[in-house]
């Protein structure tokens, strides 16, 4: 048996998303949700439903990658932004290759809405992923949350932290978090902040998983930056 052809190519799968407006039609901030590993666009969709009461636009996006190990139910098969087989260069490949990806949603809808400003806000699997995002995408992005995740800073070099001194940075990590160690994000913070870059670390007193606690410290947080609310009247 001859061999004759082997190499690589690759693939595009369809993923959905969803795309909201709350408050008033006109220009104003589009917030762009990442969910966790084991989670879908509906789960997360649900599970953010608080952060609704902004007036904005609203952009869930589930993850390229099926995962069907938590559960053998394909209705409730969670979805997975990246894939790690233990080698960093295959992790930031494909980290790179999913925010190529959110880049072209983002791109599409802006076609149809006025957007003033960019908020990424991702949970776990999702924060590593929004913070690639923020990070490689600075041009557009002008917030990052990142809850229950980490920020890969080993991806800038001095230059290219100098090129995020216009965003706001907020890290939510539970202070009894056994999945992604806080003190590690803590560090990234630091880094952010020795740069002269606007980062935040809040810790709050939860676990890995995601509660309403962490969201209303999100909502509060794009308070302060000027985030509105939706008024009663409308």
């Amino acid at each position: 048996m001859d061999v004759l052809v082997s190499g690589k190519t690759s693939f595009k799968v369809e993923v959905p998303y969803k795309l909201i407006e709350t408050g008033k039609r006109g220009n104003k901030p589009l917030i762009v949700y990442l969910h966790g590993r084991g989670q879908n666009l509906e789960i997360f969709e649900r599970l953010m439903k608080p952060m609704l009461e902004l007036e904005a636009y609203h952009l869930f996006i589930q993850g390229p990658y099926a995962d069907s190990e938590l559960t053998g139910k394909r209705e409730k098969w969670g979805y997975m932004w990246y894939l790690y087989n233990g080698k960093q260069g295959s992790f930031l490949k494909s980290l790179e290759y999913s925010a190529e990806f959110i880049q072209e949603v983002i791109d599409h809808v802006i076609q149809f809405i006025s957007v003033s400003r960019l908020c990424v806000l991702g949970y776990s699997m999702g924060g590593y992923q929004g913070g690639y995002f923020g990070m490689t995408r600075w041009k557009h992005t002008n917030e990052m949350i990142v809850i229950g995740g980490r920020f890969k800073t080993e991806v800038l070099t001095k230059a290219k932290f100098e090129r995020l001194k216009h965003q706001h940075i907020l890290a939510l990590h539970g202070n009894k978090d056994d999945i992604v160690s806080p003190d590690r994000q803590k560090e990234e913070i630091e880094r952010f902040r020795n740069k002269g870059i606007n980062a935040e670390f809040i810790g709050v007193n939860e676990s890995h998983k995601l509660t309403h606690r962490y969201i209303k410290e999100a909502i509060a947080w794009l308070g302060k930056l000027g985030y509105k609310k939706v008024s009663n009247q409308q």
